[in-house]
């Protein structure tokens, strides 16, 4: 690394490089590397060693919140509504299939299925929800409920974890998105959310759903309370779970979107935040395989240039989005300019599915008068 490195900072980034584990210590190190364009080599580095294909990845699918009503109370979150707000919805099941519909018509191949911790839905009600997506569109993957949704799934009906995964996966659940991750570290959660699932079950939700053979995501989502040894426990725990499991596919970072919500107070992370963030999850998840960049919270630029910074994915062509928008966050890009992204950073864009197995590009420009709403944005 470069001369103008700390001497220790320099060694801690040429092991991470090598191939060499860092420990929680040497990572939390990292986060007094004041030299941005060091961190992203190392992570680019590390990145090439991974991936060194010439192509770069995204995905197409759509975010389907088939509620917004929820019972936990989460003060970063502008989306969720109390179950007797006015404002509380559920799609019906003919709207919610006319959206995986329009999804197969213009070439996605996956739905990312999220709502809210609805108080009354019985489980039955989710596995005929599975059913009949699939039974229509046996095609399509469905990515869908997050595990703060499955751990109440398991506490409302009074049934085993394993048994509600089995019965979800039976009926056509296909991939586990990472979401409501946060920060695993209980005194952050107990800061910001009530009534949501602690780090442990989350953890044991994918455990147990990579135990059964399914696959999924990790995210983080940071700049809020935690400290920088909290990122760092956040990303051990991700990483003991994968040496454990192995069943995660990629890792998601973005930065806390303040506005709207109670956290409003909160400055927020910016672009250099958010790349030295990402950099140090790469030099820390060894085994972690793939790192989406998270464009929908930074924008094109930056998210394009998080591909040098440690990222060997754009993530989703999102032909809808509702809970990052309602934070006032909204970035939308359309394929070209993903693509073009991909272009920039050097490398050939390739469409790719929710296993990272290149596929055949089919997406269809939607009309020009489309609504905003249905144009694309980020999935995890």
């Amino acid at each position: 690394m470069g001369s103008s490195l700390n001497s220790g900072i320099a060694k801690l980034l040429d092991k991470a490089v090598a191939g060499e584990r860092l420990t929680p210590e040497e990572g939390l190190q990292l986060f007094d590397c004041h030299d941005l364009p060091a961190l992203g080599r190392a992570a680019n580095e590390v990145t090439l060693r991974l991936h060194p294909e010439d192509y770069r990845t995204y995905n197409i699918d759509r975010n389907i919140n088939y509620t917004n009503i929820c019972t936990a109370v989460c003060d970063f979150c502008a989306f969720y509504r109390g179950p007797k707000h006015e404002e509380g919805y559920v799609l019906n099941r003919q709207e919610l299939l006319a959206k995986v519909r329009e999804t197969v018509e213009l070439g996605g191949d996956q739905i990312l299925m999220q709502g809210g911790l609805h108080p009354r839905f019985k489980l039955d009600w989710y596995v005929e929800l599975l059913q009949d997506i699939k039974r229509e569109f046996p095609q399509v993957n469905v990515h869908g409920f997050s595990p703060p949704e499955i751990h109440h799934f398991s506490k409302i009906n009074k049934l085993p974890l394993k048994t509600v995964l089995e019965r979800l996966q039976k009926a056509g659940l296909g991939s586990l998105p990472g979401g409501g991750a946060e920060i695993l570290v209980d005194r952050v959660r107990n800061e910001i959310t009530k009534g949501k699932v602690n780090s442990d079950d989350w953890l044991n939700v994918c455990r147990v759903w990579h135990q059964l053979g399914g696959r999924g995501s990790a995210t983080m989502m940071f700049g809020h309370v935690e400290t920088l040894a909290e990122r760092v426990e956040h990303l051990d725990r991700i990483r003991q779970l994968q040496d454990e499991t192995g069943g995660f596919t990629a890792f998601i970072c973005w930065t806390f979107q303040p506005d709207n919500t109670d956290l409003a107070h909160i400055p927020p992370a910016g672009p250099y935040e958010y790349l030295r963030t990402q950099a140090i999850a790469r030099l820390y998840l060894d085994n972690v395989p793939n790192i989406q960049s998270s464009w929908v919270t930074q924008g094109l630029q930056v998210g394009g240039l998080a591909l040098l910074f440690g990222a060997n994915d754009m993530g989703s062509l999102m032909i809808e989005e509702n809970v990052v928008a309602s934070a006032g966050t909204v970035h939308y890009l359309t394929l070209e300019q993903i693509r073009d992204a991909i272009k920039e950073a050097g490398y050939t864009p390739r469409q790719r599915n929710v296993h990272y197995q290149l596929i055949e590009e089919t997406f269809k420009v939607p009309p020009p008068d489309a609504d905003k709403k249905s144009l694309p944005i980020l999935s995890a």
